[in-house]
């Protein structure tokens, strides 16, 4: 079993930056998967980005230039770091991790950008 924490979440303007963590309960190391994904309200849940253990890095094609996905396996978190945010970044961000035994969530993290 493994629980995923997500912090970092909030209001920001329009422009602004904010860093989301999502904290493991147990060693990321062996986690080959592991992702960010958002839903707004009245729409589905979409991948934002995702980070395998090697390191490459995916984008959506709406985030790419502006967010930044990084892992530190020591610390067992991953980041996302969300810069010029829009006030269509807003939605809930949930982080996702796919291992061996099943695939988990977080239970969110609200981001509101304000026009």
């Amino acid at each position: 079993q493994v629980q995923l924490v997500e912090s970092g979440g909030g209001l920001v303007q329009a422009g602004g930056s904010l860093r989301l963590s999502c904290a493991a309960s147990v060693s990321i190391f062996s986690i080959n998967t592991m992702g960010w994904y958002r839903q707004a309200p009245g729409k589905q849940r979409e991948l934002v980005a995702t980070i395998i253990r090697i390191g490459s890095r995916n984008y959506a094609d709406s985030v790419k230039g502006r967010f930044t996905i990084s892992r530190d396996n020591a610390l067992n978190t991953m980041y996302l770091q969300m810069n010029s945010l829009k006030p269509e970044d807003t939605a809930v961000y949930y982080c996702n991790a796919i291992t061996q035994s099943g695939t988990y969530w977080g239970q969110g993290t609200q981001v509101t950008v304000s026009s």
